[in-house]
């Protein structure tokens, strides 16, 4: 229950007031503590609602366990950080509602993330291009530690 993001939830709480998120978790729940024999597959219907982002990344190493077990995982779900994780994405939109339903990328999340007409695909390439701008900026600020405590040892030998 901990692993799915439902460490809030009191026995005696009746599962009739559970949300349909929360029962879904409650039942991937009972799946990840039996023994699985595989080949089966999983449908979530957006497990991320209503989660903290905390219990999130819990619930993101779960569907890699279920794989790593030769079952099969298919999420619907509009949570990048979820979205990003895939193995695969199919896009349906291009809107909602009556103005979606169509296929309009597919592919691992970085293939997606170059389809302009994709919406979910502007936003992976954003989060892509804003990842890659911190781990720049990380490599800066270490390089410039790193070089930063030579210049103090050198200065401390002379």
């Amino acid at each position: 229950m901990v692993e799915t993001g439902l460490v809030y939830l009191q026995l005696v709480q009746p599962a009739s007031s559970f949300s349909g998120g929360e029962a879904q978790r409650v039942k991937l729940a009972k799946e990840l503590s039996s023994r699985s024999p595989g080949r089966t597959l999983y449908l979530l219907d957006e497990p991320t609602t209503c989660l903290h982002p905390e219990d999130v990344r819990r619930l993101l190493q779960r569907p890699h366990w279920l794989v790593d077990r030769c079952n099969s995982v298919f999420v619907v779900d509009h949570y990048l950080e979820l979205v990003k994780c895939a193995d695969w994405v199919i896009d349906l939109g291009p809107g909602g509602g009556e103005e979606g339903g169509s296929v309009v990328a597919v592919g691992t999340p970085e293939e997606v993330a170059e389809c302009k007409e994709s919406v979910t695909g502007r936003m992976l390439k954003a989060h892509f291009i804003q990842r890659e701008a911190h781990e720049e900026h990380e490599d800066w600020n270490r390089d410039r530690r790193s070089s930063r405590r030579g210049w103090d040892r050198s200065r401390l030998q002379d």
